[in-house]
């Protein structure tokens, strides 16, 4: 695979910052010199091996644990009948927490955690958990979204319902109305590195080792559920094995760790099977979408109504809003939005990459080619037509920065466009059938208040402590690179040192956010601490060293916090980008290649080239399993439904390797947002955005078929 990146000449000429550096911590990641969570826990540490239930719903009678506490090396079988009694935390900006484990005889999906098995070595406690004897009085599960026993809430849990004109009247306005259902899969998150979580107790003071994109609100959480004072409680992981979403909760693994070495009174260390990570750490939900679209002859929206089912689990709250980029994409007068949520026996959702905005947009922009199909008009000359210049979803304030219709133009160039065929199944090579599809994609603007503390030494170097976590995006790097730009310094000069939570307060590594947080941070923390010092902008290693003199070092701490919309006049910008795909089909298989994806940007002011890039690649790597492979089965058909995940393994849960992926273009166009200092805007899941519906609209191009479910497989076009 290869990968190209272009800056066009629409960037803005002021100097980018670091230009295409390296990782600061790629020589510790490439030596396996990198401490992750695990590595940093006690080795000395207790092993504790959660059991599940092995039905989906029901009440425990029993768990019996005589035979599992005689086995060697064991020390403790935690239950809900020995567990402490924790609560359940309050809200954060990652949602609620899931329901904590132990706390009463509840089984609310399979996989649900009725034990825990302590002993001396990890060998020990997987012996005695089989030696364990659970007997729980079962109920029928409601597993399927489309099951007339599962309990609605259209309340609007997700904040998702929204009405804008009138929308009867849009239709009837409208020349030609294209209505259809859509369907997404679940998907699993599945990083390499398995979840684990090791707590050790002092009194009421608590350290935890835990697999986290965010250990403040762990820490938090941790604080509240076992009501102890939260200046004693210290989460660190200052690296991430993979998250992609994961690690945004704090888990009932986390909790469990914490239970058993408050029991025990010894460090406890909890590592998830990878069967585990299935139901464990969130997932993707299936939705079922509903899509209607009027517009006249030349192609003017006149109507827009999107609607959503999705799933949640029982006595949870994560909703998961998939309408929120139908809201604010074009420019139409006249539009409804809905999700309804549905209470299912399944494990608690979580984010995955690109949360609700990756089914939604498959949804939309594959119906937005139905519509140009329909019409006769180009899919791309479509999408500008109706270009929202302004942010329909916000008093049609202008946005802090937009260049869709560049990433628009220039992908439709890279990838010749023009030069296709426009008529479906019109394009062949061999057996394959030739086909290109193209969508247009956001990702909404996400911040959160984020502080930093910036230290000066005698000899005028530097170092930033920030609570944030650095899951592979590049954190490290780009905040080493900003630092030293304020201060004048080199990238050797600037230590940064994240990921525990006894430090200043950050947001979560998640939802496109956090460098635009912690990069405003440090601006500002370096323009407090150079007005102190009496110094101007970037004084260099030696200004900075005489200023500090005799003192061992000067510091200061900032925080920046996300404007008001109406005081700034300017409606907070996400990331834009267009996607454009080159397929082959198999004419007598049906089996999808992918042969092209460009990907067209527009991510404000590009901090580091190398890791902005590897970012749209990863995800649209991602994007292409999201389209074509990733797919988590519950078993809902083989007599009563069990509520089982049949493919809760890396075997047959299907995910992009090297031979599925093909080139990959990536192309940044734009310039700095104006809402923040530094001009960046959020770019880790603008890549996963719209792949599957490029990938799905030049799948129809090629075999004049429409697939209108996620994963598209053979079966689908045979």
């Amino acid at each position: 695979m290869t990968t190209t990146s272009e800056r066009t000449s629409s960037r803005t000429e002021q100097p980018v910052i670091g230009d295409d550096a390296t990782r600061v911590d790629g020589p510790l990641k490439v030596t396996g010199g990198v401490p992750y969570a695990d590595d940093l826990a006690p080795r000395d540490a207790l092993v504790g091996v959660l059991v599940g239930s092995t039905v989906a719903a029901g009440t425990v009678t029993l768990v019996d644990t005589t035979d599992a506490l005689a086995a060697p090396g064991v020390v403790e079988v935690i239950t809900h009948r020995n567990a402490p009694r924790v609560a359940r935390p309050n809200e954060s900006a990652a949602g609620r927490a899931p329901v904590p484990p132990f706390q009463d005889d509840r089984v609310r999906f399979r996989g649900d955690y009725v034990a825990l098995v302590v002993a001396q070595t990890r060998e020990e406690a997987v012996h005695a958990a089989s030696l364990l004897h659970v007997h729980v009085d079962a109920d029928e599960p409601v597993v399927d979204l489309n099951d007339p026993r599962a309990v609605r809430e259209d309340d609007d849990p997700v904040g998702a319902d929204s009405v804008r004109g009138d929308l009867e009247r849009g239709l009837a306005e409208a020349d030609v109305v294209v209505e259809a259902d859509y369907a997404t899969g679940d998907n699993t998150n599945n990083p390499i590195g398995l979840f684990a979580a090791c707590a050790q107790w002092d009194g009421d003071a608590l350290t935890m080792w835990a697999t986290t994109q965010w250990p403040f609100n762990v820490a938090d959480s941790l604080a509240e559920a076992f009501d102890v004072p939260r200046e004693g409680v210290q989460v660190l992981c200052p690296y991430l094995g993979g998250g992609f979403g994961s690690g945004l909760r704090p888990w009932p693994f986390i909790h469990a760790a914490a239970m058993a070495a408050r029991v025990v009174g010894r460090p406890v260390r909890v590592v998830l099977s990878r069967t585990q990570m299935f139901t464990g750490v969130g997932h993707r939900p299936e939705t079922v979408q509903r899509v209607r679209l009027g517009a006249r002859r030349d192609g003017t929206l006149t109507a827009v109504e999107h609607t959503a089912t999705v799933p949640a689990a029982l006595d949870d709250d994560n909703p998961e809003d998939v309408v929120s980029g139908t809201r604010q994409g074009y420019a139409v007068e006249h539009l409804r939005t809905d999700v309804d949520q549905v209470r299912l026996h399944i494990s608690p959702p979580g984010s995955m990459r690109a949360p609700g905005e990756a089914q939604g947009n498959f949804a939309l922009e594959t119906a937005l080619d139905e519509l140009a199909v329909e019409l006769g008009v180009d899919p791309v000359e479509l999408r500008l037509r109706n270009y929202a210049e302004t942010n329909p979803d916000q008093d049609d304030l202008p946005w802090s920065s937009k260049a869709l219709d560049e990433c628009l133009r220039r992908g439709a160039e890279l990838i010749g466009w023009d030069d296709r065929d426009p008529t479906p199944r019109s394009m062949r090579d061999g057996d394959d059938l030739v086909g290109y599809g193209m969508a247009a994609v956001s990702f909404f603007y996400f911040q959160q208040p984020c502080s930093v503390r910036l230290v000066v030494r005698a000899d005028g170097s530097a170092v930033v402590h920030s609570s944030a976590m650095d899951i592979g995006t590049g954190t490290y790097t780009v905040v080493t690179q900003v630092a030293a730009r304020h201060l004048g310094l080199d990238l050797a000069d600037v230590e940064v040192v994240l990921g525990d939570s006894s430090l200043p307060a950050s947001p979560p590594a998640g939802g496109s956010g956090l460098a635009m947080a912690i990069t405003n941070a440090v601006a500002r923390a370096a323009a407090s601490l150079l007005d102190d010092l009496g110094l101007g902008d970037a004084p260099g290693r030696a200004a900075l060293s005489g200023a500090v003199g005799q003192r061992d070092e000067v510091s200061a701490e900032a925080t920046a916090t996300p404007p008001d919309p109406s005081e700034v006049g300017m409606s907070p910008s996400g990331a834009f980008g267009a996607k454009f795909a080159k397929v082959r089909v198999d004419a007598d298989l049906g089996l999808v290649r992918v042969e092209r994806l460009v990907s067209v940007v527009d991510c404000g002011e590009v901090l580091n080239e190398r890791t902005a890039r590897s970012q749209v690649v990863g995800g649209t790597v991602g994007g292409i399993g999201h389209a074509l492979l990733e797919h988590t089965v519950t078993d809902l058909h083989a007599g009563p439904q069990t509520g089982r995940i049949t493919n809760a393994h890396l075997a047959d849960y299907l995910v992009a390797v090297s031979a599925d992926v093909p080139d990959l273009e990536v192309e940044f166009v734009g310039g700095p947002d104006r809402l923040n200092p530094v001009g960046v805007k959020g770019v880790g899941e603008i890549g996963l955005c719209g792949v599957a519906a490029a990938i799905g609209n030049a799948v129809f191009h090629a075999t004049g078929r429409r697939v209108r479910r996620l994963p598209i497989t053979p079966d689908l076009l045979l």
